[in-house]
């Protein structure tokens, strides 16, 4: 099988609440829109995508209706410090503080409106017995 795209879907009750949400913050652009789904891509790199979709909507089987649940979504960034900043003054929930983490992460945790938890990344070089936990082309650096 080859894979042609990947990208998460949140599901949610408010659509666009969601997507307003994503291209305020996130720096997305919307790409397809409609009442139950939005398409987003980021404004800097095409290959970045996330969609929205009611989470009511026929398409998905009933047993998989609803908003979404135990999702983390990680974006990486090159500069965490600014970001977390300029989201902090947005006033967006930090549920994890800004910090290095020994295992090669300097970031931070926040949350969209639905609850799902966004991971604000840099990687940095591991420490310790992590940096052996890494393949020398997967290491940060």
């Amino acid at each position: 099988m080859k894979i042609t795209s990947y990208y998460p879907v949140v599901m949610t009750a408010d659509v666009p609440g969601t997507s307003a949400f994503y291209t305020q913050h996130f720096g997305f652009e919307e790409k397809f829109t409609s009442d139950w789904y939005v398409h987003l891509q980021s404004s800097s790199d095409p290959s970045v995508n996330l969609a929205v979709l009611d989470g009511a909507h026929e398409t998905i089987p009933e047993s998989g209706r609803g908003r979404v649940s135990g999702l983390l979504l990680n974006f990486e960034v090159d500069d965490v410090d600014s970001v977390h900043d300029r989201l902090a003054k947005a006033g967006l929930p930090i549920l994890r503080t800004l910090r290095d983490e020994d295992f090669g992460q300097r970031h931070f945790i926040t949350a969209d409106p639905n609850g799902v938890l966004i991971d604000v990344i840099k990687p940095i070089p591991p420490k310790g017995e992590f940096v052996a936990q890494y393949t020398d082309d997967a290491r940060p650096a």
